[in-house]
C-alpha cells in the first residue's frame, strides 16, 4: 500500500491514520486504524466521514488487514460489516464492490491493495475535475451558501462542493461564502469552517435557519451542497437540512447545485423515495460533546427524531456538478447520469 498524505487520511509505511473529525477545530488529533472493530466505531461515530472519505477509509483498512495477512473468508466478512456501517452514503458500497471483485483475482492479495490505492487516486482525480467543471458556473463576486462539509476532510481530495467553492477562489473569483451550522452535529460551524479559513476563503457563518432569511435579502446567489446518493431519476440524498435550502432556493429563484462523483450515483435506485434514511442517536439532538465536555439543554428522557440525511428532488436542482462535466436537468432526464458512470468506468 503506497503512502499518501491528505487532510483527514494518510498512510504511512503501511498504517492507516484518519484524523479524528469530531475533535475539529479544537484539536488536531490523529487515529492510527488497524482492525475492523476500530474503523466501523470511526465511521458511525463520525470521526471519519463524507460519503466519499468513508468509502477510501474502509477500502484502504481492507487493504491494512490483507497486508496483515486476513484470508478471504475474514476480509468479505469485514467488507459486509463495513457496508452496513452507514446505509445512505453509496459510495461506500462502491467501494466494497470492487474490493470484492478483486479477492475473487487469483493474486487476490496484490489486487485487493492495488484496488484500494487505485479508489483513493481516482477520488482525487475526481475531486479536482468536479472543481474545475463547478468554477466554471461560477461568476466573480458571488455568495454561495454551503451545508455541511464536503471538503478534504470529506473526500481523498480537495472535496466536491467546498472543492468547487475553493477552485473558484483560487482562480480569483473574488467570491464569499455563507456557511451553514449544520444542525445537529454542527459539520459546517466545526469543520467546513476552519477548511475555509485555512484556505483564506472569505466565509460567514450562520445558523440553518437564517438561510431563508438572506435569501429573501438577495444576499444569496447560488447554493452548492454535495451529496450521499444520486438516485437514477437525480434525486439526492445529502445531509439533513438540505432539502429546506432547496425549497427555499427555489422560491427565491437562487440555482442550487449538487457536487458529487460518479461513484455517488446508485442507477439501481429510481428515486429518492427507495433510499434508506440514517437514524442517528437521540442524544446528538439532546445536547452537543465537546472538548469541555457534554451539554445538555433538553430534557434528558426528551423524544428525539433525528434522520441524518433527507431527499430533495431533482425538480428542485439545478444543476447537477460531476466529475464528468455539469448538468441541468433536461440532461438528467435525458441519461446524463448513466453516461456519466460509463464514462468513467471506460477510463483506465
Amino acid at each position: 500500500m503506497r503512502d499518501r498524505q491528505g487532510l483527514g487520511l494518510r498512510v504511512e509505511a503501511g498504517r492507516l491514520w484518519l484524523i479524528d473529525q469530531t475533535a475539529l477545530p479544537q484539536a488536531e488529533r490523529w487515529q492510527a486504524i488497524d482492525t475492523l472493530e476500530a474503523m466501523v466505531e470511526a465511521i458511525r461515530a463520525l470521526r471519519v466521514r463524507g460519503a466519499p472519505m468513508i468509502a477510501i477509509a474502509a477500502a484502504l483498512l481492507v487493504a491494512v488487514r490483507v497486508e496483515a495477512g486476513d484470508e478471504r473468508p475474514s476480509l468479505l466478512e469485514a467488507i459486509d460489516r463495513l457496508v452496513a456501517s452507514r446505509p445512505t452514503a453509496v459510495n461506500l458500497a462502491h467501494a466494497m464492490n470492487t474490493l470484492r471483485g478483486a479477492l475473487a483475482a487469483p493474486d487476490w492479495r496484490e489486487a485487493v491493495v492495488a484496488a484500494a490505492d487505485d479508489l483513493a487516486d481516482r477520488d482525487v482525480a475526481l475531486c479536482e475535475a468536479i472543481g474545475d467543471h463547478g468554477a466554471a458556473l461560477i461568476g466573480s463576486g458571488e455568495r454561495i451558501l454551503t451545508h455541511c462539509n464536503t471538503g478534504a476532510l470529506a473526500t481523498a481530495g480537495i472535496g466536491t462542493a467546498a472543492g468547487v467553492l475553493r477552485r473558484a477562489h483560487e482562480q480569483g473569483k473574488n467570491i464569499s461564502v455563507w456557511v451553514d451550522e449544520t444542525r445537529p452535529l454542527l459539520q459546517g460551524g466545526r469543520l467546513t469552517a476552519w477548511e475555509l479559513g485555512a484556505l483564506g476563503v472569505p466565509y460567514t457563518l450562520i445558523t440553518d435557519n437564517m438561510a431563508a432569511a438572506f435569501m429573501a435579502r438577495g444576499q444569496v446567489d447560488r447554493v452548492i451542497v454535495g451529496a450521499d446518493r444520486i438516485a437514477a431519476n437525480g434525486d439526492v440524498a445529502n445531509k439533513i437540512g438540505t432539502y429546506g435550502l432547496a425549497v427555499a432556493a427555489h422560491y427565491h429563484g437562487i440555482p442550487l447545485a449538487v457536487a458529487a462523483p460518479y461513484t455517488t450515483i446508485d442507477l439501481a435506485c429510481a428515486s429518492g423515495t427507495a433510499i434508506e434514511i440514517e437514524q442517528r442517536a437521540a442524544e446528538e439532538v439532546r445536547g452537543v460533546a465537546g472538548a469541555a465536555g457534554n451539554l445538555c439543554w433538553a430534557p434528558s428522557d426528551a423524544p428525539v427524531a433525528n434522520p441524518a440525511f433527507d431527499v430533495t428532488p431533482a425538480a428542485l436542482i439545478t444543476h447537477w456538478i460531476l466529475d464528468a462535466g455539469v448538468f441541468d436537468r433536461d440532461a438528467i432526464a435525458a441519461g446524463a447520469l448513466k453516461a456519466a458512470i460509463r464514462s468513467a468506468e471506460a477510463k483506465p
